[in-house]
């Protein structure tokens, strides 16, 4: 029987071309897997995770929760392999574009993904869609000032449906997790204000529902 194998797996998740994004790695033989490496005897398992992408964005900080534990005995061929899995996600002024072999999906347009990554991908899809209704995770794919169109947006593409303008802005106000900055962004049209995530803010949002 083979021996037991510990390895961290990371579901990556970036917006970019007005979309939502996932980083995947190429798999000797064909095919693409989630960006992973072997648990050190000295690092903790959440060090694991971070070293499994560190040299793909620019910031010393990502958004990283643990999102399952994956260890049926047949799941990786010739193997006995446990991967905790996290998920992360990275602003897409954080993205390293150059370099490495890693590759950037959009999450509607996946290659094959080997063994059971497809559905850890999927899984982690349902997990930042229902964070949305009650966290601000969806503030870490931003960059630190934003429009609220810009955010509605961000959300639409997360969620994969329109919200409505008026209930959206009424209710991510009412939650007093943003304010205003002195900043205005130019463009067509007439300048819109900034905002930014406030720093006091409580991680979690007691607001249930927040977007229908």
């Amino acid at each position: 029987m083979p021996d037991l194998l510990l390895n961290v797996h990371v579901v990556i998740f970036s917006l970019s071309d007005d979309a939502l994004q996932i980083l995947l790695s190429p798999l000797a033989g064909g095919g693409w897997v989630l960006p992973g490496c072997p648990v050190n005897a000295t690092e903790s398992l959440e060090e694991a995770a971070l070293r499994a992408f560190s040299d793909q964005f620019d910031r010393r900080e990502a958004y990283l929760e643990q999102l399952y534990t994956y260890g049926e005995p047949q799941r990786v061929p010739g193997a006995r392999m446990v991967s905790v899995v996290y998920f992360a996600l990275i602003p897409a002024d954080a993205q390293r574009t150059s370099g490495g072999v890693m590759r950037w999906f959009r999450v509607d347009a996946l290659p094959g993904l080997a063994y059971d990554h497809a559905e850890i991908t999927g899984y982690a899809l349902r997990r930042l869609r229902y964070k949305l209704e009650y966290s601000a995770v969806g503030f870490e794919l931003l960059p630190t000032k934003f429009t609220l169109s810009e955010l509605q947006h961000t959300y639409e593409i997360i969620l994969g449906e329109k919200l409505d303008k008026r209930n959206f802005r009424r209710r991510i106000l009412e939650a007093g997790i943003i304010e205003q900055t002195r900043h205005l962004r130019s463009g067509e049209g007439r300048p819109a204000r900034l905002f930014r995530y406030r720093e006091d803010a409580v991680a979690e949002v007691k607001v249930r529902r927040l977007f229908p």
